[in-house]
């Protein structure tokens, strides 16, 4: 799913309009019974909406959603923050259609005023607030009467529904951390998913967002140049390639993990399993030798290429027969295992990919980038990115070091968190759907190792790799919390998950 410029999605609402053709205030409505059959299916008419609407178009969206919540018998109340003095001629059109419903008068309260404002906004148990103050049309923080009601507002303890986006939140950018914005529960974002919706710093704010389709121009969107996108099963899907019915091992490829040193070849079991887990052929462990017997008894279906040495890898090893080499989980970094991470990536031409320990001592020794055989994909978490790339400010600036780090050294990286951001060598991001903070643990990055070391064995090319094997790994992760408890489940249970979230995909 695209992620337009502010922008683009104007110019994306003005060629539906001119094309299909539809008024804007019949867009309007489609974008308002979208909202309105959203709420529908979460709330009954038990519960009473306080709308609060500005004076332009997400005032109109909220006068709207106010008319057809009323003649689906819900109890209503529009208050109508007269924070400018210009109105957009659908709001208008929308106050009008309001006012023509019977006794719908005596729930517009009409605020120019704090004071009025305080007098009109009565909440009680069953109270949601419905924010469409301002829109996507913002551009500098908000002041003056608009952020005294935000504030008021964000200090009842209700449901709070945003539509489009939260008020005071920027589409495209981080806001300042002063700056005045609605903290939703959930956000209705019309078609497409907002860029500010991706960084931790908006996490409070946006809430639990939802992407509703309106309609807009299928032709014009496919046809818009962006390099950001949000991952979503309708994605994946079609990336899924099919099993025929004589396909043989050999068919899906031989992966090869090189992991773990003494006291960590926990990292390696788990990043093997989820490997065979997510389908590859045949898998090779290359191991110290501490780690053989764990390795043997807990993983019959792999094979394993033991270390001379006992408790860290040092020797080099054989990797023409292998379709995907991973390295990294657990691996630790003495010495030895540094001249040998070296050699690695020196002799091999397939993509590797990097997580943990082979992050951190590229890191130490970042000459090595210019080895690094293209299209490998690199899985940091946010520390380990820091280290590799250098620091930043916030998350829109480190997105952007992300990117420039994929373009200049023509691989992949996996930035782990919420959202994790997928960088692209053509400068493309996409940012990932599922995953919850039950995730947030040990060994979930070994984890996401092994699945992608599976796709690429599979013949995936590293971008599908990446995008499948990291939506795959967050919903295997989901269904573990749902079955167990974010606080509950672990690493392992993501591998347990894998078998239900490819079922879920098929």
């Amino acid at each position: 799913m695209k992620i337009p410029s502010a922008d683009q999605i104007r110019a994306t609402d003005s060629f539906t309009i001119k094309k299909e053709p539809i008024s804007s205030l019949d867009l309007m409505e489609r974008a308002s019974e979208a909202c309105v059959n959203w709420i529908k299916e979460r709330f009954d008419n038990k519960y009473e909406f306080k709308i609060v609407c500005g004076t332009g178009n997400n005032g109109g969206d909220g006068l709207a959603i106010a008319r057809l919540l009323k003649k689906n018998h819900y109890k209503i109340e529009v208050l109508i923050i007269n924070h400018s003095k210009n109105r957009s001629a659908d709001f208008n059109a929308n106050l009008e259609k309001l006012k023509l419903i019977s006794n719908s008068n005596s729930c517009i309260d009409e605020i120019n005023s704090i004071e009025s404002f305080q007098t009109a906004f009565l909440l009680n148990d069953n109270s949601v607030i419905i924010d469409a103050l301002i829109g996507s049309g913002i551009n500098k923080p908000i002041e003056g009467l608009a952020s005294q009601i935000i504030e008021l507002v964000n200090q009842s303890d209700k449901k709070i529904i945003s539509i489009d986006l939260p008020s005071g939140l920027y589409g495209d950018k981080l806001n300042n951390i002063k700056d005045t914005i609605i903290k939703a529960n959930y956000t209705l974002s019309f078609q497409f998913p907002k860029a500010s919706f991706m960084y931790p710093e908006t996490a409070g704010y946006v809430g639990e967002f939802n992407v509703l389709n309106i309609g807009l121009s299928s032709k014009f969107i496919k046809g818009l140049p962006v390099q950001n996108y949000l991952t979503t099963k309708e994605d994946i899907i079609p990336l899924l390639k099919k099993r025929t019915k004589f396909a043989h091992k050999g068919d899906f490829g031989h992966s090869l993990i090189i992991a773990g040193s003494y006291g960590k070849i926990g990292a390696a079991v788990l990043a093997a399993k989820a490997c065979l887990k997510s389908g590859t052929g045949l898998l090779t462990m290359c191991i110290p030798k501490c780690g053989y017997e764990i390795i043997q008894a807990t993983i019959p279906e792999g094979m394993v290429e033991a270390d001379p040495e006992l408790n860290f890898i040092s020797h080099e090893i054989e990797i023409e027969k292998y379709n995907s080499v991973a390295a990294g989980p657990g691996l630790g970094t003495n010495k030895h295992t540094q001249i040998f991470l070296d050699k690695l990536i020196q002799t091999t031409f397939i993509p590797l990919v990097l997580d943990a320990d082979a992050i951190n001592m590229i890191s130490e020794n970042k000459n090595w980038l210019n080895n690094i055989p293209e299209n490998s994909v690199f899985t940091p978490h946010l520390k380990e990115f820091e280290r590799l790339a250098g620091k930043s400010t916030n998350s829109s600036d480190r997105l952007e070091l992300q990117r420039t780090f994929s373009k200049k050294y023509s691989v992949y990286v996996v930035l782990k968190g919420a959202h994790s951001s997928i960088s692209c060598p053509n400068g493309d991001i996409h940012f990932n759907s599922t995953g919850n903070p039950g995730m947030a643990k040990g060994g979930s990055g070994d984890v996401l190792t092994g699945i992608i070391t599976s796709f690429l064995a599979q013949g995936y090319s590293s971008e599908h790799a990446c995008i499948i094997g990291v939506y795959i790994h967050g919903l295997a992760g989901d269904i573990a919390a749902q079955r167990l408890s974010e606080e509950s489940m672990i690493a392992s249970d993501i591998i347990e998950s894998l078998g239900s979230a490819f079922k879920l995909l098929n």
